[in-house]
């Protein structure tokens, strides 16, 4: 039985997890600049240790309503292809180890694009659910492509 640490963060009131060797690094929010002609799913640009990365609002990108920032609202850093991405989320505050028994496949009504971010469900106790995630494959071939490509 194999076991996986995840950092949990949330959207809404939903509860998610990423496993925890995907993240470099979870900061606060800190505002971001706007840039003209940017895909709309990228909020703006911050820096980040020196570098320029992009920030992508994962509650807007998944269709989870209206983000509004609040003092738990956090940053969490990946590194895609060699690039870091950051991603907006409510609230980033614990990690949580889960077993492989407690992880069910993603529900079979949900199809197409979103499965293949969706990597299953982890059933924490009898009420909690954690919807776990890959960062990487929440964006397209081309929506890589287009951050890849970013002037800033």
């Amino acid at each position: 039985m194999a076991e996986n640490q995840y950092v949990v963060f949330k959207l809404g009131k939903g509860e998610f997890g990423i496993d925890i060797m995907n993240v470099k690094e979870i900061g606060p929010y800190e505002e971001s600049i706007s840039l003209p002609n940017t895909p709309s799913f990228i909020e703006g640009v911050i820096n980040y240790r020196g570098s320029v990365i992009p920030i992508i609002n994962l509650k807007k990108r998944l269709s989870l309503g209206q983000a509004e920032v609040t003092k738990d609202t956090r940053i969490i850093v990946i590194s895609l292809d060699e690039k870091e991405i950051g991603f907006i989320v409510d609230e980033a505050s614990q990690t949580v180890w889960v077993n492989d028994e407690q992880i069910d496949p993603a529900p079979s009504f949900i199809s197409g694009v979103d499965k293949k971010y969706i990597t299953g469900v982890g059933k924490l106790d009898e009420k909690r659910l954690l919807i776990l995630i890959d960062l990487k494959k929440i964006l397209s071939k081309d929506e890589i492509e287009e951050i890849q490509n970013l002037e800033v």
